[in-house]
């Protein structure tokens, strides 16, 4: 008897040890964030604590992506789902290196991508499927679909308690944009966005206009890294105070998700 009330207590002390958080590792990136690893210009994310492990972006070197998971802890063989946002090899381009260590995954890519670049993932891995409305990718998991015009791409968006959280890839079409049509497709407030934000050379006023409209959106916290650029970097930190969160390479964001 008493083995067995020290068994349920066991199991107790471990279900309430289970977290609930989502966490995002920012693997691969230009803005520095941990200098133990390796910087190179574009963006990968690996998300765990939801139905499927993701890996968000590949980066663009296959060897830097591998050996800063590996420098995180995460194995490539972990992954379920590889999600691309847009065609640019700063964000495909470790592809193919982590195909190597990991095929048996499904890729979600946007339906604008090459034929010969989908041709050449369908003979590599599980299952590819192009992506060009808004998708569930798994439990609580969606693309945006296809958005933008010359350079079209989809961004991540999670479903959580405390709101949606929006990961992009450089936010070509417009990061206010993109989280307008989160906020529009899953109506919900937004806690946190981050990714790449492509506002390199934007004008002051442009970034304030984009701030304004994101704070319509009630996006709680920010996270810009990768082609955000160094102005637009300083006025989001000004504008989301201790809301702010660093999202440069080697960084893991926890997003709290209780039920």
């Amino acid at each position: 008897m008493k083995r067995i009330v020290l068994f349920c207590i066991v199991l107790m002390v471990a279900a309430m040890g289970e977290s609930n958080e989502i966490t995002l590792n920012i693997v691969y990136n230009n803005v520095a964030f941990d200098r133990g690893l390796t910087l190179s210009w574009g963006m990968a994310c690996v998300i765990q604590g939801i139905e499927k492990v993701i890996l968000f972006d590949t980066g663009g070197d296959g060897h830097i992506l591998l050996a800063n998971m590996k420098a995180m802890g995460i194995d490539p063989e972990d992954v379920d789902i590889v999600v691309l946002s847009h065609i640019h090899g700063d964000h495909t381009g470790g592809l193919e290196s982590f195909l190597a260590a990991n095929s048996d995954v499904t890729l979600y890519v946007p339906c604008s991508f090459p034929e010969d670049f989908k041709g050449r993932m369908k003979a590599k891995t599980a299952k590819v499927i192009e992506v060009a409305a808004h998708v569930e990718i798994c439990d609580h998991v969606y693309s945006t679909g296809e958005l933008g015009t010359s350079i079209k791409e989809q961004a991540l968006v999670i479903k959580t308690e405390g709101g949606l959280v929006m990961v992009t890839g450089c936010a070509h079409p417009g990061v206010a944009h993109m989280a307008k049509r989160a906020f529009e497709l899953f109506d919900g407030v937004m806690y946190l966005v981050t990714g790449g934000f492509h506002l390199g050379g934007t004008s002051e006023n442009e970034i304030e206009r984009i701030i304004t409209e994101l704070k319509t959106y009630g996006v709680k916290k920010i996270g810009p890294s990768h082609c955000t650029g160094e102005k637009a970097m300083k006025k989001l930190k000004e504008a989301w105070g201790k809301d702010f969160v660093d999202a440069g390479c080697g960084a893991v964001i926890k997003i709290p998700n209780e039920e």
